[in-house]
């Protein structure tokens, strides 16, 4: 079976003309780095589906991007890992066909003019964590976590990264670039009782997913895992995006990914009423808001980290507090504040919401 996703075609729709501009340059650097020997190699991001119900099919989200990578001249030949600024110097293949495996069936998709494969694929996996495999032409199979939902759930978690789980000071210019190009995971911090609040949601609610929402690029998804992991954060698939000029625009715009992201989870997953977990440093609460507002019962409630003025200053943000009563609706009862997730974790708690 071949799975063609509209628009994956690099032809199908006019380009903007920084993606004109940036396509012909990664011609020239694929032609010059396949004579070099480079190869081919997928990256598999971790995808999440549904299990089948009596009414409907189970399904995979597929995520991953087709990249040229170059071999380990060491025994093996194995793809060297990109860290840092490193992972930003790469380049991907654009329309290469990939084969994926998953729940015993195959099929074929084309990613996009980025490299990315982004597909929803029929599979049969019982609930909990599993794998599919990905493949492209003669590169070495990788295998691609992926978070099926059992539809019994009905509670999740819908999170922010940046100055939520992870202080990394952005939208800053300067610290933003050291923080992204420059700084191993081991050097970053995570935001104080955050990971303890997770926890405990999910050991209240068995099966809970949790999704981490971020305007990051897919070039950091590693580091991010890793950092996750060291940090005892509850496993989840990331939802990141592709930095750079887009089809229709200059620069990808990091609001209407979330937005987008949002949407499409409440209809991926209609039976579950999601914790929203943000910060007031930039856009989330008028995000959330909008969401709950578009999708009152997908919402169990939010909660956002309140940063103090030196963390919203670093963030990028100047609130007062006019300001944060307009971002965050006080009459709301869903809408819960702290400075971590040790005081988020007490309103939740004493709220009795969840």
């Amino acid at each position: 079976m071949s799975l063609i996703p509209e628009g994956a075609s690099s032809a199908s729709l006019p380009l903007h003309r920084a993606a004109r501009i940036e396509d012909a340059i990664h011609n020239v650097l694929e032609r010059r780095l396949r004579r070099r020997g480079w190869t081919v190699a997928v990256t598999a991001y971790t995808g999440y589906g549904a299990s089948a119900t009596p009414d409907t099919p189970g399904w995979v989200r597929v995520l991953g991007r087709v990249l040229l990578a170059r071999v380990d001249p060491k025994p093996g030949k194995r793809l060297k890992k990109l860290r840092g600024w490193r992972s930003f110097a790469t380049v991907s293949v654009k329309d290469a066909l990939v084969q994926i495996e998953a729940g015993g069936s195959t099929c074929e998709v084309m990613c996009d003019r980025g490299g990315f494969v982004d597909t929803v694929v029929e599979a049969d996996l019982p609930p909990g964590w599993g794998t599919v495999t990905l493949r492209s032409g003669d590169s070495d199979p990788v295998e691609a976590p992926v978070r099926i939902v059992d539809p019994a759930a009905t509670f999740g978690i819908i999170s922010d990264i940046d100055d939520t789980v992870m202080v990394t000071a952005l939208p800053r210019p300067l610290l933003a670039a050291w923080n992204t190009f420059v700084l191993d995971e081991h050097a970053r911090a995570s935001v104080p009782g955050m990971a303890v609040l997770y926890e405990r949601l999910v050991n209240a609610n068995p099966g809970a997913p949790v999704f981490y929402l971020s305007t990051g690029a897919w070039n950091v998804a590693a580091t991010l895992t890793r950092f996750l992991g060291r940090h005892l954060y509850p496993a989840g698939p990331l939802l990141l995006t592709d930095w750079g000029p887009q089809p229709d625009r200059f620069f990808r715009s990091g609001q209407a990914h979330k937005r987008a992201s949002l949407d499409r989870l409440a209809q991926e997953f209609p039976n579950i009423r999601w914790l929203l977990v943000g910060d007031d440093g930039q856009h989330d609460p008028e995000i959330y808001a909008e969401f709950v507002a578009e999708h009152p019962d997908s919402v169990a409630a939010v909660a956002i980290r309140h940063l103090s003025p030196t963390q919203a200053v670093l963030a990028g943000a100047f609130p007062s507090p006019a300001d944060s009563s307009k971002r965050v609706p006080s009459d709301a009862q869903r809408w819960l504040r702290a400075p971590d997730g040790a005081g988020l974790w007490r309103l939740l708690r004493d709220t009795e919401i969840l």
